[in-house]
C-alpha cells in the first residue's frame, strides 16, 4: 500500500536567512531533516545546528532533526568535492551506501510528512538530498511527492 507524503528539500547556500526561513514557513514545514555530514561548520552561518534549531522554532514553529545516516561518508564526499570522482560515480556510491544502511527500514513516514531535507547545495540537481528522496520512492512503499525549494 502506497502512502502519499508531501516532502520538500532545501539547500542553504546562495540564500540569505530571510529567503531561507520564508521558504520553510511558506511551505508549512513541520520538521527540518538535516542530512548534512557536518552540521556545525563555521561556513554554515545561520545554518549551524544550534543556531538553526533556535531560528526554526522561533521563526517557523518547525522542529529540527539530524539524520547523518542519510549523508554521504566523508570519503565519498571529499573525493567528489576534490574532483577525484564524477557525479555519476558519486551517485552510484551514495545509492549503494543508502542500500547498505537500509534507510528505508529506519525512517519514520510521519517524520517525512511535510518534512524538508536540508543540505548545503543551492539546487537539488547535483545534491544527495534529491537522491535520498528518489531512493526512498524506489525502495519503500512510500509515495513521496517532492518539491525542491530554491
Amino acid at each position: 500500500m502506497d502512502r502519499d507524503i508531501d516532502i520538500y528539500t532545501i539547500g542553504f547556500t546562495k540564500k540569505n536567512a530571510e529567503t531561507f526561513f520564508n521558504f520553510l514557513r511558506d511551505a508549512n514545514i513541520k520538521t527540518l531533516i538535516d542530512v548534512r555530514l557536518n552540521n556545525v561548520s563555521q561556513l554554515a552561518g545561520f545554518a549551524k545546528r544550534d543556531d538553526l534549531k533556535f531560528f526554526l522554532k522561533e521563526l517557523c514553529s518547525t522542529d529540527y532533526v539530524h539524520l547523518p545516516e542519510m549523508a554521504p561518508t566523508k570519503d565519498i564526499l571529499n573525493a567528489y568535492k576534490k574532483g577525484d570522482m564524477t557525479w555519476e560515480v558519486y551517485e552510484d556510491k551514495f545509492i549503494n551506501l543508502m542500500s547498505q544502511r537500509n534507510i528505508e527500514k529506519s525512517v519514520k513516514p510521519a517524520l517525512l510528512d511535510h518534512g524538508c531535507l536540508l543540505c548545503s547545495e543551492h539546487e537539488p540537481h547535483l545534491c544527495h538530498r534529491r537522491l535520498v528522496v528518489e531512493y526512498l520512492n524506489e525502495h519503500s512503499d512510500l509515495d513521496l511527492k517532492v518539491k525542491h525549494l530554491f
